[in-house]
């Protein structure tokens, strides 16, 4: 089955819906990011003199995994609306669209108030260009 085509109204109708979704998967990948941190140091630790730390490093991984698990799921349902996520850091994504005959991407990012970029299939955020 081919992913939906978004008009930019199309698009603009799903900002509600997938931007708070957005929000949480940035919330989400922060905690993984510095429970990562935290277990990259505790196994450091444990190299080390790091008796009597295994509990903290199985929370640790438990807190990797419980976010990543979370964001993972957070990515499908946004994946399942036909929406492409590019970059959590940025809460960046693209709706697959047409224009003049051709597949591009209309492109978005969290923080922006309206759909109002696009870029050819094959590039990115760096070459979008405004749709008007």
């Amino acid at each position: 089955m081919a992913a939906p085509l978004f008009s930019r109204d199309e698009a603009e109708a799903m900002l509600p819906q997938v931007a708070p979704l957005l929000w949480q998967a940035q919330r989400l990948k922060r905690e993984h990011d510095d429970a990562q941190q935290q277990l990259a140091a505790l196994e450091a630790k444990s190299r080390g003199n790091g008796h009597g730390i295994d509990a903290e490093i199985g929370r640790a991984r438990g807190a990797v995994q419980k976010a990543a698990t979370a964001i993972n799921g957070i990515i499908e349902r946004v994946r399942a609306m036909g929406i492409e996520v590019k970059d959590l850091d940025l809460g960046l994504i693209d709706f697959p669209s047409q224009m003049d005959g051709r597949e591009v991407y209309l492109c978005w990012k969290l923080g922006e108030e309206h759909v109002a970029w696009w870029h050819e299939l094959d590039t990115g955020y760096a070459s979008r260009q405004p749709l008007e």
